[in-house]
C-alpha cells in the first residue's frame, strides 16, 4: 500500500469537540445519498469523520458498506482535502444505491466543497 493512499490514526476525526466545530462552521454539500461538512482544520492533512446513523442505514452490514465506501474515497482523494475536517452522513437512499453510484457521489461532494472551501478563504 502507498503512503499517499493510507488512512493512518491521524487522519481520523475522533473528538466530539471536533465534530461538533465542523457542525457549527462546516460548508455543507447535500444530495441525494450523502451530506458531506468540510471545516478547515488548520493541519497540514485532512481528516475524516462519520456519522452513518442507523435510521437511514438500518443494518450494521449496511452501515459498515458505507462507511467503506466513504474511506476508500476519502483515501484516493485525501491529498486535494488536505487542511480540512471532513463529516460525511449517510441519507437513506445511500442504502439502496450500488457502490458505482456513491463512490460517484462521493468524488461530486469532494470537488464542490474544495471549490467552495477554496472561493470562501479568497474572499477573505
Amino acid at each position: 500500500m502507498q503512503a499517499a493512499a493510507a488512512y493512518p490514526p491521524d487522519a481520523r476525526l475522533t473528538k466530539a469537540e471536533d465534530f461538533r466545530r465542523v457542525f457549527r462552521q462546516g460548508k455543507r454539500s447535500k444530495d441525494r445519498f450523502f451530506t458531506i461538512l468540510a471545516c478547515a482544520n488548520g493541519l497540514p492533512q485532512a481528516r475524516l469523520g462519520m456519522a452513518i446513523s442507523r435510521r437511514n442505514a438500518g443494518s450494521a452490514v449496511e452501515r459498515n458498506r458505507l462507511k467503506r465506501l466513504a474511506r476508500e474515497s476519502f483515501r484516493h482523494r485525501q491529498s486535494t482535502l488536505a487542511g480540512f475536517d471532513l463529516v460525511v452522513m449517510s441519507r437513506p437512499e445511500a442504502s439502496r444505491a450500488d457502490n458505482r453510484t456513491l463512490f460517484e457521489s462521493l468524488d461530486r461532494h469532494w470537488q464542490r466543497l474544495m471549490k467552495r472551501c477554496d472561493s470562501s478563504s479568497s474572499s477573505s
